[in-house]
């Protein structure tokens, strides 16, 4: 006799995103796995006396969210410092600024995240002396939404001794003044880390509850796995505790962070963390950053920028030595992401890729770009021709549209090659979507609008918005095949992990417009509810 469910979600709308069963009206759950998908009368007979029974009410059922880009730790340790989302001008970040700092006298730093770049005039940028004027005796430092680029007031700089400038690995920049003096302005984490390592670290205890504020907010958005996108051993761990303890609600799969002084005899600490993995924490591939961003002229590009004459970027790896890290990884059978953000930056990291599969041989790697946010024509066939995976973020496109500064250091000539989330597609490559959090919000549905929404930026160019069923894919299906576990979610089909997010509405029935306000009413990870709307 069929042991009874422990959970049954009936009078659903359920978009299984399983090709073999599409739609369904209830599904149950037992032992942390999906025992049924089908129709509600079946599913009444494998209640009993102890299963919670909840009606759908007609809403949408569909599996957990999985968010292929993410940051955890770095994302909840910021949840404590100045939001500046959403600022838009000089007079209102110095409100918020002077008024956290009123609020927070016993912080001895100040820092804020999630500035844009276009805060003042003509998009001049800011200096320290603009920050002075908010602040001058704290240390303040203000970091752009993207992570790319902060901005530090004189007592930040000269704290960390680089008032008059210092040197930096290549593609990193303290910005000088015409008076020889540091601007403020520092770019990429070799300058402004330097500020950063001044600043007090949160106790244990502080970390622990951010990281629970952070854990919080995705399961409230109905997101049940991320993709960290970047790692090691000790944040490994770190979650790995959290599940000890019975505090982990959502799958994390953790990468080995790999920097340009990495040898490649390191790889084998990716081989170790790999090894520790357990139920809800995996680990099984290693992650580089190639280039910048296209904000600040630090990401990699095969032409000069187009209002920066002379400059392409630079790359944060050579050639030669990201060939052989990632030969190396490759041969160790790891999987392997890179951040590329630059249409140079995907092409090196394809050669990479490509030299990989000659010496090694050709596997199932599953090798990824992450971003992509320019595309040279002649590489788009490459993500199918090597098994590439396109990993990218709908909103990074929504916050680069014409009139921001990011489109125009591109410039109109490259605005079709840009985010091309359906030429991938159509080019035969695996697309899977994330948010990057903290970069913007974790909140899913403002991505699925952007997907959904997006328009050409100029007459001409090609059509590169999706679908509600192919964005839902590369949120679930496809991001589940992303990290080697599509036999065991990212599906609702019995068997698969019971992982499920009941949304606070019909999402085929809502306006496209209408999906940034959507919320989720449950969210389930693993057979337990990890949370519960009113």
């Amino acid at each position: 006799m069929t042991q009874p469910a422990e959970l049954i979600i009936t009078n659903a709308r359920a978009l299984t995103l399983d090709p073999t069963q599409p739609r369904a009206a209830a599904v149950a759950v037992s032992s942390g796995r999906i025992m049924f998908v089908g129709s509600a009368d079946d599913a009444e007979s494998l209640r009993g006396p102890r299963t919670r029974l909840i009606d759908a009410a007609g809403r949408t059922l569909m599996p957990g969210i999985i968010d292929s880009h993410f940051h955890l730790r770095m994302g909840a340790l910021k949840l404590d410092d100045i939001r500046l989302d959403g600022v838009a001008s000089y007079a209102a970040l110095t409100l918020v600024v002077r008024e956290y700092a009123a609020a927070q006298p016993q912080k001895s730093w100040l820092v804020g995240y999630g500035l844009g770049y276009t805060l003042l005039p003509d998009n001049a940028t800011l200096t320290r002396q603009h920050l002075d004027a908010m602040i001058a005796n704290r240390p303040l430092i203000v970091l752009a939404f993207d992570f790319h680029t902060a901005w530090a007031n004189t007592k930040a700089l000269q704290l960390a001794n680089i008032l008059h400038g210092g040197s930096c690995e290549p593609s990193n920049e303290i910005v000088i003044a015409d008076d020889g003096t540091a601007s403020g302005e520092l770019r990429e984490p070799g300058a402004f880390n330097r500020v950063l390592a001044l600043m007090p670290k949160p106790s244990e205890a502080q970390s622990r509850m951010l990281l629970h504020q952070g854990l919080a907010q995705a399961a409230r958005y109905g997101i049940t796995s991320i993709h960290n996108m970047d790692g090691n051993m000790e944040q490994m761990a770190r979650y790995a505790e959290l599940e000890e303890r019975d505090e982990l609600t959502l799958r994390i799969s953790v990468p080995y962070s790999v920097a340009p002084e990495t040898l490649p005899e390191q790889m084998a600490a990716a081989v170790a963390m790999r090894a520790a993995q357990t139920d809800l924490v995996r680990s099984r591939g290693v992650k580089f950053f190639m280039d910048g961003v296209i904000e600040s002229c630090t990401a990699l590009m095969l032409h000069d920028y187009a209002d920066n004459p002379g400059n392409c970027g630079a790359a944060i790896f050579s050639a030669e030595q990201f060939t052989r890290l990632a030969t190396e990884a490759d041969r160790l059978g790891l999987q392997i992401a890179v951040h590329a953000i630059g249409d140079g930056a995907v092409r090196r990291t394809l050669d990479g890729f490509a030299h990989a599969q000659r010496v090694n041989g050709q596997r199932d790697s599953r090798h990824r770009i992450e971003h992509i946010e320019v595309l040279h024509p002649d590489d788009l066939p490459r993500f199918n021709a090597l098994g590439v995976i396109a990993s990218m973020q709908p909103l990074h496109a929504a916050i680069s549209t014409p009139g921001q500064l990011w489109a125009q250091r591109v410039g109109p000539e490259l605005w079709g090659r840009s985010f091309p989330w359906q030429s991938l597609r159509e080019s035969g490559a695996h697309l899977v979507f994330g948010s990057d959090w903290p970069v913007v919000t974790q909140n899913p549905f403002l991505g699925m609008h952007a997907a959904l929404s997006r328009q050409p930026w100029a007459a001409g160019q090609p059509r590169q918005a999706q679908t509600l069923e192919t964005t839902l894919v590369a949120y679930t299906r496809a991001a589940a095949y992303a990290e080697f576990q599509e036999g065991v979610k990212g599906q609702l089909r019995a068997g698969m992990f019971a992982d499920l997010a009941l949304l606070a509405g019909d999402l085929e029935a809502t306006p496209i417009e209408a999906l940034k306000d959507m919320t989720v009413a449950l969210t389930v990870c693993g057979g337990r509810i990890v949370y519960e709307g009113d």
